[in-house]
């Protein structure tokens, strides 16, 4: 399910992972506050969809 947004949403996330919404609002939260220790802004509920794929797969399998 590859999208063109910038971001990737809970939903979303949940469904990639065979997870609860709200275990991946807590992912998001995760990786949203890494993001903002490297200085970056982020969006409540919503994460970079290119930094995402990178923490889970190890790579980048997204290319916008």
């Amino acid at each position: 399910m590859k999208t063109n947004t910038i971001f990737i949403k809970a939903s979303e996330v949940s469904e990639l992972m065979g997870i609860s919404v709200s275990y991946a609002y807590r992912i998001i939260k995760t990786l949203n506050g890494e993001l903002e220790k490297k200085g970056y802004l982020t969006v409540h509920g919503r994460t970079s969809r290119k930094y995402f794929y990178e923490r889970v797969y190890g790579k980048e399998e997204y290319s916008a």
